[in-house]
């Protein structure tokens, strides 16, 4: 039998969906669709003139208005997504500070102010927690990128493993900074001299705890400590997370075939001017050894509870949920990246009530 000779029109119900409902006299047209289609299953059940296909056929009527209900939920979720991404890319972010741990803190703090000119911000000690925590930098907390160090009693050395890199200073004159830094007594590891494939003047040291620096030479600027380089197996992949997740800016890339390895520089505004985060793949080398002496960089944010939610959207993985620290009642949430390498983001206003 052809289905145009069961299939019924709506037109046919008219006498069944004028309904009275309270007294009030319906239009099927004017009936909500799911009570439109309630009383043609109504008139199915009770008429011999609809056989099974009919019954099906409303049947799938009634999923595909499911589907669409569904629909809907979906693009809404969708565009929530969309405006999450959004709100990362407007935050007031900055790069707060970078910790590692050190086996003698009176040691690395005397070897960074005199060797490296950098301040000794604050120094706290938490003796119920058996760890001394020490902010050394080029100005304040509030408006600089600052190195946290962190002392826990009875270690004193640590595995930095592979996959660290180094942190940047810029200083005005790399060659004048090294005579310092060996007359002091610094390991040079470096001598000064132009980037591979580049004209940048670099020189390489090392602190007393092994942790390299890599000094550039630049002129005056407001962020001294400008790098924090980290290695990763992915590039392009930590390059999305950190866009989409952070909302960081991709700076610059750079591939160096000669030497089997790219850069990308990440960050939340230009290298002249701001401490910028620089991955580095090497060709073929997908996973490296994290040690136990790098810890994390902190971010501050606007809503730690938000940022959660973006990092977990884009695949991130939460390793303490956004709330308040206990005891300071700071605001924090921390994560992984792809590669392992964890990150803090602190509530802004927390973070400047804490250094009041």
């Amino acid at each position: 039998m052809a289905a145009s000779s069961i299939r019924p029109s709506l037109s046919s119900f008219r006498f069944s969906t004028a309904s009275r409902l309270g007294g009030v006299s319906l239009s099927p047209l004017l009936l909500p669709r799911r009570l439109l289609f309630s009383h043609l299953g109504s008139a199915v059940s009770h008429s011999p003139c609809f056989g099974l296909r009919a019954s099906r056929l409303l049947r799938a009527e009634s999923n595909r208005v499911r589907m669409q209900q569904g629909g809907v939920v979906q693009a809404s979720t969708s565009a929530t997504q969309e405006n999450l991404l959004e709100w990362v890319k407007q935050d007031k972010r900055r790069m707060l500070h970078v910790v590692y741990r050190v086996g003698d803190l009176d040691r690395t703090i005397k070897f960074y102010t005199e060797c490296l000119g950098m301040k000794l911000l604050r120094k706290r000690d938490i003796p119920e927690e058996r760890y001394t925590n020490a902010f050394l930098g080029y100005g304040p907390e509030d408006n600089h990128f600052v190195i946290e160090l962190t002392y826990n009693y009875g270690v004193d050395k640590y595995d930095i493993g592979t996959g660290f890199g180094h942190f940047g200073i810029a200083v005005e004159d790399v060659a004048k900074t090294v005579e310092l830094i060996k007359a002091k007594g610094g390991k040079v590891t470096r001598e000064p001299g132009p980037v591979k494939g580049g004209s940048t003047v670099i020189a390489f040291i090392e602190d007393p705890d092994g942790y390299k620096f890599e000094l550039l030479e630049r002129g005056p600027t407001p962020e001294p400590l400008c790098q924090v380089m980290l290695r990763v197996g992915d590039l392009d992949r930590s390059i999305n997370f950190y866009e989409k997740a952070f909302g960081m800016e991709l700076l610059r890339k750079r591939d160096n075939p000669e030497y089997k390895y790219t850069i990308a520089m990440m960050g939340y505004g230009p290298e002249d001017k701001n401490v910028v985060l620089e991955l580095t793949y090497n060709y073929g080398v997908t996973d490296y050894e994290k040690g136990n002496a790098y810890a994390q960089i902190a971010i501050g944010t606007d809503d730690v509870y938000k940022t959660a939610e973006a990092i977990k959207l884009v695949g991130g993985k939460i390793t303490r949920e956004p709330g308040p620290l206990p005891g300071i009642n700071t605001k924090i949430t921390a994560c992984l990246d792809p590669d392992g390498w964890k990150t803090v983001f602190v509530d802004n206003i927390d973070f400047l009530k804490e250094l009041e």
